[in-house]
């Protein structure tokens, strides 16, 4: 059967595809072989640069430039080439050794570099390389990108509606009121400062042979500094060296990069539920798309589907994350298979965040701000000012001014008429009861719009 959308077993490579294709390139097992053909293109080159190798003359630019060019190159064809040798060899990594060296010995100055390809390496040294190198290619382009994107139209909301009062609700119920934007703003904090950490981590990498010790390095060239040359080559390809490992680089970098993702999708989780209801409370209003049916039997519908397409893909991201985060750390001895295996999962844990980025930014894209909804939901909650009464009571000394207002406010509504004879009868300055009678729930929104522009100022 032909593999197409409507028959791909995972939502990943079938509903969701367009969301999800350009992570493939990077976390597809092509993506993989791609990148473990260019870390054994990379060692090669570097081991012609080496003085010290004489065996091994040095490459011309032209060569070097050749070499280069079958990664640059890197197709299908040459993809499936390398899996008809796995078929012969069972073994993923010598598959792409073996081709390479097909392509040295078809090229007569290169062919003399062909037993130096995968030299002095065990797979892991380019394995972890090429996962560190997905890894980094999938932050920087891909995840990166969009979570600015997210970050930008929520702040530029938050700053549009700076002023808007709202009501809050803490436990579910009316609670000092906030703006709008002062609300948004606070996501905007979480996500800058999740975002800068994820940002930060150095993802690392190790090139020093079967345990970790450059055994077969030093018996070949003793007068080699091979872990010097380890950390060049690792660095040059961009990533930091870890110098102390078994036969596997111990993946807790990952842990953190991954631990960093599941923090964001928690607070962009704990966002996709603020906006549902909100949009229940009627704060929102959704724009109808043309021809979309909200439901199949209610045509009034229009459901925030959006913000619960992005929860749920958030959801199961966080659980593969969470897992690949507790198990890759973990190998028995100087290694075992299990992290081999479940490593292959990464793209399909940032294939649901990629899914959720964009059912988020349409969601966010579609809300409108109902106007009268939040004014009448500030109206009707008067109470909510007891709060300011009895901490100006508490300035000028009236006693008990707590439970006073507890005994006026706690449990049922109140009337501006109710409100103001308390306050008139105060024994507190005219100009304080003048203030607090002219007090009302969309005014008493404390420094929200300040500190929503204060955020704006620290981007």
């Amino acid at each position: 059967m032909t593999i197409s959308s409507l028959s791909a077993l995972s939502p990943l490579d079938g509903r969701y595809q367009r969301h999800t294709r350009e992570l493939a390139t990077l976390f597809s097992e092509s993506g993989l072989i791609h990148h473990r053909l260019r870390v054994e293109i990379e060692w090669l080159i570097q081991l012609a640069s080496e003085p010290e190798i004489v065996e091994l003359a040095p490459f011309s630019d032209a060569a070097v430039e050749r070499l280069r060019a079958l990664d640059r190159n890197f197709d299908s064809a040459a993809a499936t080439r390398i899996k008809e040798i796995e078929s012969t060899t069972n073994h993923d990594v010598k598959a792409v050794e073996y081709y390479l060296r097909e392509q040295l010995l078809a090229d007569d100055d290169l062919a003399p570099a062909s037993e130096f390809i995968h030299f002095a390496c065990t797979s892991e040294d380019i394995n972890n390389l090429s996962h560190a190198l997905m890894l980094k290619a999938g932050r920087d382009q891909l995840l990166l990108p969009m979570l600015k994107q997210i970050e930008q139209v929520i702040t530029d909301l938050a700053n549009d509606h700076a002023n808007v009062a709202m009501l809050a609700r803490t436990h579910g119920q009316p609670a000092s009121p906030t703006t709008l934007g002062k609300e948004l703003a606070n996501t905007v904090a979480r996500l800058r400062r999740q975002r800068t950490q994820l940002t930060e981590i150095n993802l690392l990498g190790k090139f020093n042979g079967a345990v970790g010790n450059f055994n077969a390095h030093v018996c070949a060239y003793p007068e080699i500094d091979w872990p010097q040359l380890s950390a060049n080559f690792i660095g040059g390809l961009g990533l930091t060296i870890n110098p102390h490992t078994t036969q596997i680089e111990p993946h807790d970098y990952m842990a953190e990069l991954f631990d960093a993702q599941c923090r964001i999708n928690t607070i962009l989780i704990d966002l996709c539920r603020d906006i549902w209801s909100y949009i229940s409370l009627g704060y929102f209003r959704q724009r109808v798309v043309a021809g979309e049916v909200g439901s199949s039997t209610m045509p009034h519908k229009v459901n925030p589907i959006d913000f619960e397409n992005a929860e749920g893909n958030l959801g199961i991201a966080t659980a593969l994350l969470e897992h690949l985060a507790r198990k890759l750390p973990l190998s028995r001895l100087q290694r075992d298979l299990t992290d081999s295996t479940v490593i292959r999962s990464v793209g399909s844990a940032l294939g649901y965040v990629m899914i959720a980025g964009p059912a988020l930014l349409k969601g966010l894209g579609k809300l409108e701000i109902n106007h009268g909804a939040l004014a009448a939901d500030l109206d009707a909650n008067l109470e909510v000012l007891a709060e300011a009464v009895q901490t100006v009571m508490r300035r000028y000394g009236v006693p008990e001014p707590y439970e006073k207002l507890k005994a006026l406010t706690r449990g049922q509504r109140i009337t501006r008429d109710d409100l103001d004879a308390f306050i008139n009868g105060l024994d507190i300055p005219a100009e304080a009861r003048e203030r607090l009678t002219a007090l009302t729930p969309g005014d008493y929104t404390g420094l929200a719009e300040e500190l929503t522009k204060k955020l704006g100022d620290e981007t």
